[in-house]
């Protein structure tokens, strides 16, 4: 009895060091492991934020990508003007034959005896004009096709006779979005003097090629980018926003997963849709908790958070410095009201699920490791004392 008295203190003593075999730290080397005592004094490595009502409240009223409110949702002008690039064609006009452009003519653009004439489609050029015979260069770039009607008509005035002049746009390049990603194919999209949102553009240029819960909406609208899921676009209207001119939407793939690592029934990375999971799911497809190892009061999420989201819930913190900050988050499941808030607590794409071992599971590998040392000696101090 003396013997086991001593190798049972003896385990307890060795079961925290670090040379024994483990899936990853102790509870205790986590919450001890937040701050490191330097020459220069402490130094803060990560902040361990306890997951109560407050904090999952706070997490859910946190600011999210939205293209609503980030772009608006004004509809755009129901009549474009014209930009560099257009294919503008101009048609002419003249009350009677015998004038510029009208009959007897003999050309593969002109019928005999007509009073109108066709000018050849052109490009708008990068200084914004167009070139009609006897009027000369027109400045066309920003205005609409009615005030570029008028314009050609002035000049012709006392040229032509009595001139009327009809401007079309055949190509309107200058009003059109860039629809690209592996989600879709790749096209430039004309946009309609009605206005055209961004599901409509999505399905002119063909529609999304990959799973919808594992797509991402990039919209780039100047200097501004956004993205999010596809599903919040489809499911929420009000994200459905009109789409302007030089937009691009890039549709990305992007399956989100997190990491289940420690004393949980399925060590591996877990994918999941774009709509997002709890933490109750999540260690769910982890296989839950391993009954005989793991510490319920050790559940931990490792994840970056955005500084302003760790101001909110650590204002003093000294890591608020960096546009990231790495924060551990922890739950204790011996507690009822754990299990309560596991199904509220959302998960992050790249989150880390982590279960710490039970102490008495690591004084289990101690004794284990003694047994297998002291066996031998005990079976040979047996035979020497039978001998004897």
């Amino acid at each position: 009895m003396r013997a086991l008295a001593i190798a049972l203190l003896t385990a307890t003593a060795v079961s925290g060091c670090s040379i024994l075999p483990a899936a990853g730290p102790t509870t205790s080397a986590i919450e001890g492991g937040a701050d490191v005592a330097t020459a220069e004094g402490l130094f803060a490595r990560y902040e361990i934020i306890d997951i109560t009502p407050a904090l999952v409240e706070a997490l859910r009223t946190r600011p999210l990508d939205s293209l609503l409110v980030t772009f608006g949702d004004s509809r755009p002008a129901l009549e474009p003007v014209i930009g560099v690039g257009d294919y503008v064609s101009v048609q002419v006009w003249e009350a009677g034959s015998g004038g510029l452009f009208s009959g007897p003519l003999v050309s593969d653009r002109f019928s005999a005896g007509s009073k109108s004439a066709m000018i050849p489609e052109q490009v708008v050029g990068p200084d914004g004009g167009i070139t009609v015979p006897y009027a000369g260069r027109i400045k066309v770039v920003g205005r609409r096709t009615q005030e570029v009607q008028a314009l050609i008509e002035t000049e012709l005035a006392g040229k032509a006779i009595q001139p009327q002049v009809l401007v079309s746009v055949t190509k309107p390049i200058s009003q059109s979005a860039t629809v690209t990603g592996e989600g879709a194919m790749g096209m430039r999209v004309p946009l309609s003097g009605r206005g055209d949102r961004l599901l409509d553009v999505i399905a002119q240029a063909g529609g999304v090629r990959t799973p919808v819960a594992e797509t991402f909406v990039r919209l780039s609208r100047g200097n501004r980018t956004v993205t999010v899921p596809m599903s919040t676009v489809v499911a929420n209207p009000r994200e459905n926003i009109f789409v302007r001119p030089d937009d691009t939407l890039t549709l990305v793939r992007d399956p989100q997963t997190f990491l289940a690592v420690g004393a949980l029934g399925n060590t591996t990375e877990v994918p999941f849709t774009a709509d997002g999971l709890t933490l109750s799911q999540a260690l769910a497809r982890a296989s839950g908790l391993r009954e005989f190892q793991a510490d319920p009061a050790g559940v931990f999420i490792f994840r970056y958070e955005p500084a302003a989201v760790v101001r909110r819930l650590r204002p003093n913190s000294p890591l608020l410095s960096s546009g990231q900050v790495p924060v551990v988050y922890r739950v204790n499941l011996r507690d009822a009201q754990g299990m309560f808030l596991t199904q509220s607590f959302r998960m992050r794409n790249r989150d880390l699920v982590y279960v710490s071992s039970s102490p008495f599971a690591e004084l289990g590998k101690v004794l284990g490791v003694f047994s297998t040392v002291a066996s031998p000696i005990a079976a040979g101090a047996s035979i020497y004392t039978v001998t004897r």
